[in-house]
């Protein structure tokens, strides 16, 4: 009887601190903005560092809050796919990185339509700095041990 027991609370424990982890995943995703929230605070922000005139900002806040609702409805979707239980086929992978990569390309060319030329060279460096720390953090997501990159960084630099 005594094992029954010690069994049934250490199955107990085990859902327990299990569903902890559960509530614990779901918080850090941060907040849940709208599409126009999005534009706004993104306006703001690429206003402060490019020093864009009212006209500049008229012109990003379309291109800007396409750019949202088109992640936004990607994020959607792959969210019901998992759901779902379906995974997306290589060439459906393929399809939707090319999607991607094609409108980062139009997005590129627009910006480079409106802003100044000093403007938009910061703008590069701003979107070069943004994909290299993007870089870096998938590094170390499934990368061995904690502080291996650092040892591999050092002999490459020797």
């Amino acid at each position: 009887m005594k094992k029954v027991a010690s069994i049934l609370i250490l199955v107990f424990a085990f859902t327990v601190t299990a569903q902890a982890q559960k509530k614990g995943k779901d918080n850090k995703q941060g907040p849940k903005f709208t599409v126009e929230q999005h534009t706004a605070l993104a306006v703001k922000k690429l206003t402060l560092k490019l020093d864009l005139t009212d006209k500049q900002q008229d012109q990003i806040k379309p291109i800007i809050t396409a750019q949202a609702a088109a992640k936004k409805a990607a994020m959607e979707s792959r969210k019901e796919n998992r759901e779902a239980g379906k995974k997306p086929t290589s060439d459906e992978i393929f399809e939707m990185k090319s999607k991607q990569l094609d409108s980062q390309i139009a997005f590129k060319n627009k910006m480079k339509n409106i802003l100044t030329k000093e403007q938009f060279e910061k703008f590069e460096k701003m979107m070069k700095n943004r994909k290299g720390k993007k870089q870096k953090g998938e590094n170390k997501k499934g990368e061995g041990k904690k502080g291996e990159g650092k040892r591999d960084k050092n002999k490459e630099n020797r």
